[in-house]
């Protein structure tokens, strides 16, 4: 866990305890959230500051509303807040009017007691992995090499809202690797949810198939909390987790075909061996679904490209098309000239290749790593476009797949370089089995890091 971070789970233990006051928590994270450029778009400190209220008089009672009531939470500024503008990271979105009511997620961790801080930055229409944002600013962590690393995206101010304390849990969205590559940068935890898992009501969409949501937090326990109190159903932390017997794959091809560097294969390998050491039984197989994926997509192009471009397409053909971030604006651009049966195609060979996937884990989880590198220095890739294409190209190419063929995944720190810069796994399981995934994941934690009974 990033220094000076507390947990959410531990945040509400203390409510319990009296050790600590919701709306003193939510006070501080309004200041915090203020001193920190780019990393808030917009924040509803009365809202805050009303809902705390109500939840000090509930713990004060006795009559809590969730295990996270109380918590602070940050909402990616793809969601709907009831009386704030809806900006999408995008200066042409800036203009329009404000929401006239909370998106259900939004509503849904307001009927769990959370505390609404505000609304995160992001990369243009949640467009890129990498974080820039012109319009805005840039959210920047400065524990990460003083500032100077990208924060990875696009949900780039959420990442950096919980990485230096101002929130424990913050919400992004995840279309190609939007949760799992800020954490992993950021040296969080990321969970992206099956796509049929979360509401996607009242959030601004990018790819009508891919997108999904989910928390960013210090610890697979924060995930579960959440995922548990925004669901309605009961929260299982476990204290004493055990991972003999649980079996994973690793596709040992995987390091060179997506050209891996160093320091991120040495800890992946040592995270495995770890694994190993703890009882997990762990086969050592090519998977034949994820080399068809790096075909279908060299051959074919990326499907959330494609479905992103039909959704802002009329503002591509509009004059506003020249405020668009001219990174972003190009990526778009390329699916110009995809065939109409383009995507079509490609929802059918999807459709296989979950099922094939199904097959090639045999209920077994994937782990590899979530980005290929560590965090890239910033600066060279606001001033050279074509560098800024091929990382972002190259940051993604891990998380993408799981995209793809909708795999519930949950993104781990896995160490630092030798110069302290995060490096991050990956657990993958099939579509919908989420619940897994939290269970095994929670094991892990508890297993490796001690961290699941704090």
């Amino acid at each position: 866990m990033p220094d000076s971070c507390i947990s959410a789970v531990a945040l509400s233990r203390a409510f319990a305890s009296g050790k600590s006051n919701p709306v003193e928590v939510a006070e501080a994270a309004l200041l915090k959230a203020a001193a920190v450029p780019a990393v808030f778009l917009s924040t509803t400190p009365e809202r805050a500051i009303r809902e705390a209220e109500h939840s000090a008089r509930r713990w004060r009672e006795g009559r809590p509303l969730s295990l996270l009531d109380g918590v602070p939470i940050a909402w990616k500024d793809l969601f709907d807040i009831a009386g704030k503008v809806t900006t999408a990271g995008s200066a042409v979105f800036a203009a329009r009017q404000a929401a006239r009511a909370d998106a259900p997620l939004v509503s849904a961790g307001a009927r769990t007691g959370m505390v609404c801080i505000g609304k995160t930055g992001l990369s243009e229409f949640a467009f890129s992995g990498l974080g820039l944002n012109p319009h805005f600013g840039t959210a920047i962590n400065p524990r990460i090499d003083d500032g100077r690393r990208a924060p990875g995206g696009s949900s780039s101010g959420a990442a950096v809202a919980v990485a230096t304390g101002i929130v424990p849990v913050a919400v992004g969205t995840d279309t190609g690797g939007s949760i799992r590559v800020p954490s992993a940068f950021n040296g969080l935890t990321g969970f992206r949810a099956s796509v049929a898992r979360y509401s996607r009501e009242g959030m601004v969409g990018l790819s009508s198939t891919l997108d999904t949501c989910g928390p960013l937090a210090t610890s697979v326990a924060d995930c579960v909390a959440f995922d548990a109190v925004i669901r309605g159903v009961d929260v299982v932390l476990p204290k004493d987790a055990t991972i003999p017997g649980i079996r994973f794959v690793v596709d040992p091809g995987l390091l060179e075909r997506y050209c891996v560097t160093e320091p991120v294969a040495a800890n992946f390998e040592r995270f495995v061996a770890r694994l190993e050491d703890a009882g997990a039984i762990v086969e050592r197989k090519p998977l034949a679904t994820l080399s068809a994926f790096s075909d279908l997509m060299r051959e074919h192009g990326w499907l959330g490209g494609m479905e992103a471009f039909l959704v802002h397409r009329a503002l591509l053909d509009s004059s506003d098309a020249a405020r668009i971030d001219q990174r972003v604006r190009t990526r778009l651009e390329a699916n110009r000239a995809v065939p109409p049966d383009r995507p079509r195609q490609l929802l059918a060979r999807r459709t296989a290749l979950i099922v094939e996937l199904t097959n090639d884990l045999a209920g077994a989880t994937l782990v590899m790593p979530t980005t290929p590198h560590v965090a890239p220095l910033r600066e060279p890739l606001e001033t050279d476009p074509e560098l800024f294409a091929r990382f972002n190209l190259q940051t993604l190419s891990m998380t993408m797949p799981g995209s793809f063929l909708d795999t519930p995944a949950i993104a781990l720190p896995s160490g630092t370089d030798a110069d302290g810069l995060p490096t991050s796994v990956q657990l993958m399981r099939t579509q919908g089995d989420d619940d897994a995934l939290l269970r095994i994941a929670s094991a892990v934690e508890a297993a490796l890091f001690g961290r699941a009974s704090r």
